[in-house]
């Protein structure tokens, strides 16, 4: 398979290229798309033999559920059985947005989908390209992250292409995602939302839409086992082996660490911010930009990831931040990307 990739300007979208991947989604097929969180890997989402091409083309367990992505709430009505005062709320302040909502399914929905289960997660994004090709294709699009199972999140075309190149008949190339980690997740299926997946909308922040709002056991207890089925797997790793440091004193720890694995011969990435980035001038670098701009540093973690991949570092030393507020969620990344191996100063 030839995979084909069409840039697009969402300020003036070519409608050309959007009937072609319309037309590939409505014939059975994958076309990956980018989103205002990152990329995803696109299906009929009514479709259940389309929906399992997409766990073909990324090796990604079947007991891991997809989200559906729509473009309007006459969508959303013909997908869920009811929708609860607490969805209600949080559907009018944030969505179109980076918030996924889990309901009570409909029949209609496959089994692929869900993995089974009677529930259903349903967002509809904020980027113009992805709500324009929802529209075009006219149906729910089942769309998980558009990378390789495991492997950090692609937030631009190429990094899909890197992973899927081959696997999938086109990509549509929207530029760099503007947030960079993926939407969250919230149960809304039960009498209390549960915060399953922490992202660009935290928990301090819908705390004050739903005061009864509270975040998953497996958030704030490691040990715990998620409640999200695809929470469980490995997320987000890069090849290197990654360590994450945090306090005071993370730069001068993983100079002394770098110094340590350089002096063994290990090529070693170093990911920090800007005000100590000059301690490091023998490694390979990545900033995160200024260290009070969480959101910047959201949008260039998965990048930073696969930078690191592409030079063929052997070991990633990374600063880490506060686990609170938007913190909470780029942690989320990071302890999965460093299979825990995180140290506090």
């Amino acid at each position: 398979m030839i995979t084909k990739i069409f840039s697009l300007d969402k300020d003036n979208i070519d409608q050309n290229i959007l009937n072609i991947a319309a037309n590939i989604i409505n014939e059975g097929n994958l076309v990956a798309f980018p989103t205002e969180t990152v990329y995803g890997l696109g299906a009929d989402g009514l479709n259940e033999a389309a929906c399992q091409k997409i766990f073909a083309a990324k090796g990604r367990p079947s007991d891991n559920p997809l989200i559906l992505h729509i473009s309007n709430q006459d969508m959303l009505y013909n997908l869920v059985d009811s929708i609860n005062d607490d969805a209600k709320k949080l559907i009018k302040t944030c969505w179109p947005g980076p918030l996924t909502l889990i309901m009570k399914k409909k029949s209609v929905v496959p089994d692929a989908v869900t993995a089974g289960l009677d529930t259903v997660a349903i967002r509809m994004p904020s980027d113009k390209i992805a709500l324009n090709f929802i529209t075009k294709a006219n149906t729910p699009i089942a769309a998980p992250s558009a990378n390789t199972s495991g492997k950090p999140s692609p937030t631009r075309a190429k990094d899909v292409f890197q992973d899927l190149n081959g696997k999938i008949p086109m990509i549509l190339d929207g530029g760099s995602c503007k947030i960079g980690i993926e939407s969250t997740v919230v149960d809304c299926s039960e009498k209390n939302p549960v915060i399953l997946r922490p992202g660009y909308y935290t928990y301090e922040y819908l705390k004050e839409i739903i005061p009864s709002i509270t975040l998953d056991d497996a958030l704030v207890n490691d040990g715990k086992i998620p409640k999200s089925p695809g929470q469980k797997y490995k997320h987000y790793s890069p090849n290197a082996k990654m360590k994450v440091y945090i306090g005071d004193n993370a730069s001068k720890k993983i100079l002394d660490q770098a110094m340590k694995y350089k002096n063994q011969n290990y090529k070693v990435g170093i990911l920090t911010f800007d005000d100590s980035i000059a301690y490091f001038d023998d490694f390979k670098t990545i900033s995160f930009g200024n260290r009070d701009n969480l959101s910047y540093m959201s949008h260039v973690l998965f990048t930073a990831l696969r930078e690191m991949d592409s030079v063929g570092v052997d070991i990633i030393l990374a600063e880490g931040v506060n686990d609170i507020d938007l913190g909470k969620s780029i942690m989320n990344r990071m302890k999965k990307s460093a299979s825990n191996n995180i140290f506090y100063l």
